[in-house]
């Protein structure tokens, strides 16, 4: 009987959803540019905003991304009527009370960043007690540097944006920075950084674990219908498979970083 009454339940959401559809088939969502996950400027919005396309696609619906900065994604993903969430959202406890959150839409690796010339070494997130690290204001970076960060044990600067925290670590404003390591790649592979910007920066990826990022749907009855009925069609499309066939799409002839 009780199964009997959750599929019952699980199929009204579902048919709220398909009528809700049918009323606007095109799904509006909000983002932050976080190349090369989610940007206006890439094909397709970006692997997450092309992988998200073609799951909506199979629903028979239109995703639409509007782009703002994160504070006002999150503001307006969360509490706007005229759109059904955000992405792309790391998942943390916190987060968990305010969302219903989608299947994996991207994978992620964060890194810590440094300058060759101050090499910042570490082998434990508490080693990192003595360094200043920037941090963009209302990211995740994972639940023990949240922890670490939250508790004072780490000295945390936020900033606005990847980009301006980039600039102050060449500027030597910190010591340190955590930023994904797709999107540091793609940052530095743009005219917005020189060649001897770029042959400063270093990198270590042994402090933080993979994680993925998902869509960030209104917590309501639609929101909860909507996350099911994505989470359905996305079971068809292989998350792995399109971010390797995405990336391998674009341009490969682009600057490396050491």
């Amino acid at each position: 009987m009780r199964v009997v009454r959750a599929i019952g339940g699980i199929l009204c959401l579902l048919l709220g959803w398909q009528g809700y559809a049918a009323a606007d088939s095109r799904v509006r969502l909000a983002s932050e540019e976080w190349p090369p996950y989610v940007s206006a400027a890439l094909p397709e919005q970006g692997i997450s905003g092309a992988y998200v396309a073609a799951v909506f696609a199979r629903l028979g619906s239109i995703s639409a991304i509007d782009y703002f900065p994160w504070k006002r994604t999150m503001e307006v993903g969360m509490h706007d009527r005229r759109y059904w969430g955000l992405l792309a959202v790391w998942r943390t406890p916190q987060r968990e009370t305010q969302c219903h959150f989608s299947a994996p839409i991207g994978s992620t690796m964060n890194v810590l960043v440094y300058l060759k010339e101050a090499p910042v070494i570490a082998s434990a997130l508490r080693d990192l007690r003595s360094a200043s690290i920037g941090t963009v204001a209302g990211y995740s970076n994972g639940e023990e540097f949240d922890t670490l960060a939250r508790r004072g044990l780490l000295h945390v600067q936020e900033g606005v944006n990847d980009e301006t925290n980039l600039r102050k670590l060449l500027s030597k404003r910190f010591d340190a920075m955590v930023i994904e390591k797709r999107v540091l790649r793609q940052l530095l592979a743009s005219h917005r950084f020189t060649r001897a910007e770029r042959d400063r920066i270093a990198f270590a990826e042994n402090l933080f674990h993979e994680r993925t990022v998902h869509i960030c749907f209104q917590r309501n009855p639609a929101g909860q219908a909507q996350q099911r009925a994505f989470n359905e069609a996305a079971r068809e499309i292989d998350l792995l498979r399109f971010e390797r066939e995405y990336l391998r799409r674009l341009d490969t002839d682009r600057p490396t970083v050491d």
